[in-house]
């Protein structure tokens, strides 16, 4: 009865563990793997290289950060949504239209808005006066790294929002009637009614979010290209640029492995969180 689970997480999930096990052990090329045992030697020159420890912390700051981003405004959505009397239907299509949106077209499109030379924002500076130097976001090292975040929260907000709403639908009517008679409004009846009762929704919700953020990959290709310097090369870039541009595999492995340990540090909390939360 459970033989098809086992096969597809057999050829899902083990052999390609056991593929890049084995790759960053030996001397591997993309056109020819498994070539001579290496041991821990590729793992050793990587650890070393301060190019794979940089994008390893940039992309666990990146991930945590957006996640908690796209996490507070998701849930105001989501409560601004649910509060609407008429026109609700109408919204809740507007605001997903970036989540069915393409990554390759998020990108440009924010490529288009953050352009120096007529782009959108600098449009907007130039419409409340601003006449200094032209801001090229995607271009200065220390806000290339910002606007892809900006671009990555503006798609992937939408799927926060919509947890959290159907959260909020399934609450109990009775109860929020009931601390609204009691004097709970406003503020304080999202405070300490409404935002517990859904907390453990809204920490799956930036568990989900934080997951996603870790796998960035199109909107760095796009938008900057791991650039200016090496200022959003986060580590699902880096590991294209081992694999498919230099064509090694073994590094490419290795910085694989070790992204599955960072990412497994930083989402076991919030998965036992969670569960601790709904339970």
């Amino acid at each position: 009865m459970v033989s098809p689970l086992i096969l597809t997480v057999l050829v899902l999930g083990a052999y390609p563990l056991v593929f890049i096990v084995g790759a960053s052990l030996t001397e591997s090329t993309l056109g020819n793997p498994f070539q001579e045992w290496a041991g821990l030697a590729s793992a050793r020159e990587v650890v070393a290289s301060s190019d794979v420890t940089d994008a390893l912390a940039r992309g666990a700051g990146y991930a945590v950060g957006v996640a908690a981003l796209s996490t507070v405004l998701g849930v105001v959505l989501a409560l601004a949504l649910s509060g609407l009397r008429r026109g609700g239907g109408l919204a809740r299509g507007l605001l997903l239209l970036p989540l069915m949106t393409p990554p390759v077209v998020v990108a440009i499109v924010w490529r288009l808005v953050f352009n120096p030379a007529g782009g959108l924002l600098a449009t907007l500076l130039g419409a409340v006066g601003y006449e200094g130097q032209a801001v090229a976001v995607l271009s200065s090292p220390g806000l290339a790294l910002l606007g892809v975040a900006i671009a990555d929260t503006w798609q992937w907000t939408p799927l926060v929002m919509l947890l959290v709403y159907a959260g909020l639908l399934g609450l109990d009517r009775e109860v929020l009637e009931a601390a609204a008679l009691d004097g709970a409004h406003g503020l304080r009846l999202v405070r300490h009614v409404v935002l517990p009762s859904v907390a453990g929704v809204v920490l799956a919700a930036f568990f989900v979010r934080l997951v996603l953020a870790f796998k960035v990959y199109d909107l760095v290709a796009v938008m900057t290209a791991g650039g200016p310097g090496q200022s959003t090369t986060v580590p699902s870039y880096l590991i294209h640029q081992a694999a498919l541009q230099q064509f090694d595999l073994d590094r490419a492995a290795v910085i694989t492995l070790l992204l599955a340990v960072v990412v497994t540090v930083v989402t076991v909390p919030v998965a036992l969180l969670t569960r601790k939360v709904e339970r």
